[in-house]
Protein backbone atom coordinates (compact mmCIF):
# COMPACT_ATOMS: atom_id res chain seq x y z
CA UNK A 1 0.00 0.00 0.00
CA UNK A 2 1.39 3.42 -0.97
CA UNK A 3 2.25 5.72 1.92
CA UNK A 4 1.40 9.43 1.97
CA UNK A 5 5.09 10.16 1.41
CA UNK A 6 5.14 7.89 -1.64
CA UNK A 7 2.01 9.53 -3.06
CA UNK A 8 3.53 12.98 -2.57
CA UNK A 9 6.73 11.98 -4.32
CA UNK A 10 4.73 10.58 -7.24
CA UNK A 11 2.88 13.86 -7.70
CA UNK A 12 6.16 15.78 -7.69
CA UNK A 13 7.72 13.46 -10.29
CA UNK A 14 7.91 15.47 -13.55
CA UNK A 15 7.43 12.30 -15.60
CA UNK A 16 4.08 11.69 -13.88
CA UNK A 17 2.95 15.21 -14.77
CA UNK A 18 4.20 14.81 -18.33
CA UNK A 19 2.25 11.57 -18.74
CA UNK A 20 -0.96 13.08 -17.32
CA UNK A 21 -3.74 12.96 -19.96
CA UNK A 22 -4.78 16.22 -21.57
CA UNK A 23 -8.00 17.96 -20.61
CA UNK A 24 -10.87 16.58 -22.76
CA UNK A 25 -11.29 20.04 -24.33
CA UNK A 26 -7.85 19.57 -25.93
CA UNK A 27 -8.75 16.26 -27.60
CA UNK A 28 -9.76 16.24 -31.26
CA UNK A 29 -10.84 13.41 -33.55
CA UNK A 30 -9.61 12.69 -37.07
CA UNK A 31 -11.41 10.54 -39.64
CA UNK A 32 -8.88 8.05 -41.04
CA UNK A 33 -11.13 6.17 -43.48
CA UNK A 34 -14.80 5.69 -44.24
CA UNK A 35 -17.23 2.98 -45.20
CA UNK A 36 -17.98 2.50 -48.89
CA UNK A 37 -21.22 4.45 -48.66
CA UNK A 38 -19.54 7.26 -46.66
CA UNK A 39 -22.09 7.08 -43.85
CA UNK A 40 -19.64 5.85 -41.23
CA UNK A 41 -16.01 6.65 -40.51
CA UNK A 42 -13.19 5.41 -38.30
CA UNK A 43 -11.81 8.13 -36.01
CA UNK A 44 -8.70 8.35 -33.85
CA UNK A 45 -7.94 10.80 -31.02
CA UNK A 46 -5.17 13.38 -31.17
CA UNK A 47 -4.14 16.67 -29.55
CA UNK A 48 -2.95 19.86 -31.21
CA UNK A 49 0.80 20.60 -30.80
CA UNK A 50 -0.19 23.69 -28.78
CA UNK A 51 -1.49 21.39 -26.05
CA UNK A 52 1.99 19.85 -25.87
CA UNK A 53 3.74 23.22 -25.70
CA UNK A 54 1.26 24.46 -23.08
CA UNK A 55 2.07 21.44 -20.88
CA UNK A 56 5.82 21.91 -21.30
CA UNK A 57 5.55 25.65 -20.54
CA UNK A 58 3.42 24.95 -17.48
CA UNK A 59 5.78 22.34 -16.02
CA UNK A 60 9.17 23.76 -17.03
CA UNK A 61 8.50 27.37 -18.20
CA UNK A 62 9.37 28.48 -21.77
CA UNK A 63 13.07 28.70 -20.84
CA UNK A 64 13.17 25.17 -19.41
CA UNK A 65 12.88 23.30 -22.72
CA UNK A 66 13.87 23.66 -26.36
CA UNK A 67 13.21 21.91 -29.66
CA UNK A 68 15.18 21.89 -32.89
CA UNK A 69 14.17 20.61 -36.33
CA UNK A 70 16.20 18.98 -39.09
CA UNK A 71 14.37 19.03 -42.44
CA UNK A 72 15.07 16.92 -45.52
CA UNK A 73 13.15 16.28 -48.74
CA UNK A 74 12.74 13.24 -50.94
CA UNK A 75 11.92 13.97 -54.58
CA UNK A 76 10.71 12.01 -57.60
CA UNK A 77 8.31 9.79 -55.70
CA UNK A 78 5.22 8.38 -57.38
CA UNK A 79 1.97 7.77 -55.50
CA UNK A 80 -1.75 7.30 -56.03
CA UNK A 81 -3.95 10.29 -55.15
CA UNK A 82 -7.68 10.39 -55.87
CA UNK A 83 -7.29 7.36 -58.15
CA UNK A 84 -4.58 9.09 -60.18
CA UNK A 85 -0.87 8.33 -60.35
CA UNK A 86 1.09 11.53 -59.61
CA UNK A 87 4.74 12.51 -59.33
CA UNK A 88 5.51 14.11 -55.97
CA UNK A 89 7.97 14.04 -53.06
CA UNK A 90 8.13 13.77 -49.30
CA UNK A 91 9.02 16.16 -46.49
CA UNK A 92 11.04 14.43 -43.75
CA UNK A 93 11.51 16.13 -40.38
CA UNK A 94 13.43 15.14 -37.26
CA UNK A 95 12.68 16.98 -34.00
CA UNK A 96 15.02 16.96 -31.01
CA UNK A 97 13.21 17.92 -27.79
CA UNK A 98 15.39 18.86 -24.81
CA UNK A 99 14.04 19.38 -21.28
CA UNK A 100 16.45 20.90 -18.77
CA UNK A 101 17.41 18.31 -16.17
CA UNK A 102 15.59 15.45 -17.93
CA UNK A 103 17.60 15.04 -21.14
CA UNK A 104 16.61 14.95 -24.80
CA UNK A 105 14.72 12.69 -27.19
CA UNK A 106 14.11 12.80 -30.92
CA UNK A 107 11.18 11.92 -33.15
CA UNK A 108 10.60 11.86 -36.89
CA UNK A 109 7.69 12.91 -39.06
CA UNK A 110 6.88 12.82 -42.75
CA UNK A 111 4.24 14.07 -45.17
CA UNK A 112 3.64 13.97 -48.90
CA UNK A 113 4.96 17.20 -50.42
CA UNK A 114 1.78 17.75 -52.45
CA UNK A 115 -0.41 17.84 -49.32
CA UNK A 116 -1.51 21.22 -47.97
CA UNK A 117 0.71 22.43 -45.07
CA UNK A 118 3.04 19.45 -45.57
CA UNK A 119 5.89 21.02 -43.59
CA UNK A 120 3.64 21.94 -40.65
CA UNK A 121 2.18 18.43 -40.51
CA UNK A 122 5.59 16.75 -40.61
CA UNK A 123 6.98 19.07 -37.91
CA UNK A 124 3.97 18.46 -35.65
CA UNK A 125 4.28 14.71 -36.07
CA UNK A 126 8.01 14.78 -35.26
CA UNK A 127 7.53 17.05 -32.22
CA UNK A 128 4.74 14.92 -30.76
CA UNK A 129 6.72 11.71 -31.28
CA UNK A 130 9.72 13.23 -29.49
CA UNK A 131 7.45 14.40 -26.65
CA UNK A 132 5.94 10.92 -26.31
CA UNK A 133 9.41 9.59 -25.41
CA UNK A 134 9.09 11.64 -22.20
CA UNK A 135 5.55 10.27 -21.69
CA UNK A 136 3.78 13.43 -22.92
CA UNK A 137 0.80 12.40 -25.04
CA UNK A 138 1.98 8.78 -25.01
CA UNK A 139 -1.43 7.53 -23.85
CA UNK A 140 -3.00 8.68 -27.14
CA UNK A 141 -1.26 5.78 -28.89
CA UNK A 142 -3.38 3.39 -26.82
CA UNK A 143 -6.60 4.45 -28.57
CA UNK A 144 -8.05 2.08 -31.15
CA UNK A 145 -10.24 3.02 -34.10
CA UNK A 146 -13.84 3.83 -33.27
CA UNK A 147 -16.54 3.95 -35.94
CA UNK A 148 -19.01 6.85 -35.80
CA UNK A 149 -21.77 8.16 -38.10
CA UNK A 150 -20.77 10.87 -40.59
CA UNK A 151 -22.76 13.75 -42.08
CA UNK A 152 -22.98 14.61 -45.77
CA UNK A 153 -19.59 16.33 -45.55
CA UNK A 154 -18.05 13.15 -44.12
CA UNK A 155 -17.53 14.78 -40.75
CA UNK A 156 -18.36 13.01 -37.44
CA UNK A 157 -21.90 13.60 -36.19
CA UNK A 158 -20.84 12.48 -32.70
CA UNK A 159 -17.57 11.76 -30.92
CA UNK A 160 -16.62 8.76 -28.80
CA UNK A 161 -16.63 9.12 -25.02
CA UNK A 162 -13.19 9.15 -23.47
CA UNK A 163 -12.46 6.17 -21.19
CA UNK A 164 -11.47 6.77 -17.55
CA UNK A 165 -7.81 6.02 -18.21
CA UNK A 166 -7.73 8.85 -20.77
CA UNK A 167 -9.00 11.49 -18.32
CA UNK A 168 -6.77 13.75 -16.20
CA UNK A 169 -6.78 13.35 -12.41
CA UNK A 170 -8.96 16.44 -12.02
CA UNK A 171 -11.76 14.66 -13.91
CA UNK A 172 -11.31 11.34 -12.13
CA UNK A 173 -11.03 12.58 -8.53
CA UNK A 174 -12.58 16.06 -8.65
CA UNK A 175 -9.31 17.55 -7.34
CA UNK A 176 -7.53 20.09 -9.47
CA UNK A 177 -4.02 19.19 -10.62
CA UNK A 178 -1.55 21.74 -12.00
CA UNK A 179 -0.50 19.57 -14.92
CA UNK A 180 -3.94 19.37 -16.49
CA UNK A 181 -7.23 21.20 -16.72
CA UNK A 182 -8.71 23.64 -19.19
CA UNK A 183 -6.83 26.73 -20.22
CA UNK A 184 -7.18 29.60 -17.76
CA UNK A 185 -9.34 32.60 -18.65
CA UNK A 186 -7.79 35.66 -20.22
CA UNK A 187 -5.80 37.76 -17.76
CA UNK A 188 -6.93 41.32 -17.07
CA UNK A 189 -4.36 43.82 -18.27
CA UNK A 190 -3.76 47.09 -16.50
CA UNK A 191 -1.15 49.73 -15.64
CA UNK A 192 2.28 48.60 -14.43
CA UNK A 193 4.99 50.30 -12.38
CA UNK A 194 8.20 50.87 -14.35
CA UNK A 195 10.26 50.96 -11.14
CA UNK A 196 8.97 47.50 -10.24
CA UNK A 197 9.82 46.33 -13.75
CA UNK A 198 13.41 47.54 -13.32
CA UNK A 199 13.58 45.91 -9.88
CA UNK A 200 12.39 42.59 -11.29
CA UNK A 201 14.92 42.74 -14.14
CA UNK A 202 17.66 43.21 -11.55
CA UNK A 203 17.06 39.70 -10.20
CA UNK A 204 18.20 38.04 -13.44
CA UNK A 205 21.88 38.42 -12.52
CA UNK A 206 21.29 36.94 -9.05
CA UNK A 207 19.03 34.04 -10.04
CA UNK A 208 20.27 33.15 -13.51
CA UNK A 209 18.19 32.91 -16.68
CA UNK A 210 16.44 29.61 -15.88
CA UNK A 211 14.96 30.46 -12.47
CA UNK A 212 14.33 34.06 -13.51
CA UNK A 213 12.33 32.82 -16.49
CA UNK A 214 10.50 30.21 -14.43
CA UNK A 215 9.27 32.80 -11.92
CA UNK A 216 8.29 35.24 -14.66
CA UNK A 217 6.15 32.58 -16.30
CA UNK A 218 4.63 31.01 -13.19
CA UNK A 219 3.92 34.19 -11.21
CA UNK A 220 3.62 36.75 -14.01
CA UNK A 221 2.43 34.80 -17.04
CA UNK A 222 5.07 36.59 -19.10
CA UNK A 223 8.39 35.90 -20.77
CA UNK A 224 9.79 39.37 -20.11
CA UNK A 225 9.45 41.71 -17.15
CA UNK A 226 7.89 44.46 -19.27
CA UNK A 227 5.21 42.01 -20.50
CA UNK A 228 3.74 41.29 -17.04
CA UNK A 229 0.03 42.12 -17.49
CA UNK A 230 -0.74 44.24 -14.40
CA UNK A 231 0.55 45.65 -11.10
CA UNK A 232 -0.79 42.74 -9.02
CA UNK A 233 1.13 40.24 -11.11
CA UNK A 234 4.19 42.49 -10.83
CA UNK A 235 3.91 42.33 -7.04
CA UNK A 236 3.58 38.55 -7.17
CA UNK A 237 6.67 38.24 -9.37
CA UNK A 238 8.73 40.62 -7.22
CA UNK A 239 7.81 38.70 -4.06
CA UNK A 240 8.68 35.35 -5.67
CA UNK A 241 11.98 36.79 -6.93
CA UNK A 242 12.79 38.02 -3.42
CA UNK A 243 12.18 34.56 -1.96
CA UNK A 244 14.35 32.91 -4.59
CA UNK A 245 17.11 35.49 -4.08
CA UNK A 246 17.07 34.74 -0.34
CA UNK A 247 17.53 31.09 -1.23
CA UNK A 248 20.55 31.93 -3.39
CA UNK A 249 22.07 34.13 -0.67
CA UNK A 250 21.53 31.35 1.88
CA UNK A 251 23.20 28.83 -0.42
CA UNK A 252 26.21 31.14 -0.86
CA UNK A 253 26.44 31.66 2.91
CA UNK A 254 26.32 27.91 3.55
CA UNK A 255 28.95 27.37 0.85
CA UNK A 256 31.36 29.64 2.73
CA UNK A 257 30.55 27.80 5.95
CA UNK A 258 31.28 24.27 4.69
CA UNK A 259 34.26 25.13 2.50
CA UNK A 260 34.94 24.97 -1.23
CA UNK A 261 35.60 21.21 -1.47
CA UNK A 262 32.36 20.20 0.22
CA UNK A 263 30.40 22.81 -1.74
CA UNK A 264 31.72 21.52 -5.06
CA UNK A 265 30.87 17.95 -4.01
CA UNK A 266 27.25 18.94 -3.34
CA UNK A 267 27.02 20.84 -6.63
CA UNK A 268 28.42 17.85 -8.54
CA UNK A 269 25.95 15.53 -6.80
CA UNK A 270 23.03 17.69 -7.98
CA UNK A 271 24.62 18.24 -11.42
CA UNK A 272 24.66 22.02 -11.04
CA UNK A 273 27.48 23.83 -12.81
CA UNK A 274 27.22 27.17 -11.01
CA UNK A 275 24.89 29.27 -8.87
CA UNK A 276 23.64 31.12 -11.96
CA UNK A 277 22.81 27.94 -13.94
CA UNK A 278 20.45 26.25 -11.45
CA UNK A 279 17.77 24.87 -13.80
CA UNK A 280 14.66 25.12 -11.59
CA UNK A 281 13.40 26.53 -8.30
CA UNK A 282 12.88 22.99 -7.05
CA UNK A 283 16.59 22.28 -7.61
CA UNK A 284 17.51 25.45 -5.68
CA UNK A 285 15.44 24.22 -2.72
CA UNK A 286 17.17 20.84 -2.91
CA UNK A 287 20.57 22.56 -3.03
CA UNK A 288 19.86 24.61 0.10
CA UNK A 289 18.63 21.50 1.94
CA UNK A 290 21.75 19.52 0.94
CA UNK A 291 24.04 22.38 2.02
CA UNK A 292 22.23 22.65 5.36
CA UNK A 293 22.75 18.94 5.97
CA UNK A 294 26.43 19.25 5.05
CA UNK A 295 26.82 22.25 7.37
CA UNK A 296 25.19 20.31 10.23
CA UNK A 297 27.60 17.39 9.67
CA UNK A 298 30.61 19.71 9.68
CA UNK A 299 29.57 21.18 13.03
CA UNK A 300 28.82 17.82 14.67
Amino acid sequence: MATEETKGSELKNPFNDLAEPFDPSEIKWRVTHTSRDGNRGAVIAFADPRAYTDRLNLLFTPTGWTRTYDVATLSSVTRMKKDKLIQTGKVLVTCILTITGLGCHSGSGEEWADEENAMTSAEAQAFKRAASCFGLGRYLYNFTEVWVPLNEHRQPMQFPQLPQWALPRTHRSGKAQPASGPRPPAIQRGPIDQKTTARIEGFRQILGDAIYGEILWRAGHARRANEIPNAQFQANVAEAMERAARGVHKANSLAEQIGEASFIAVMDKLRIESMTTIPRLERLKTLVAELEEEAARSVA
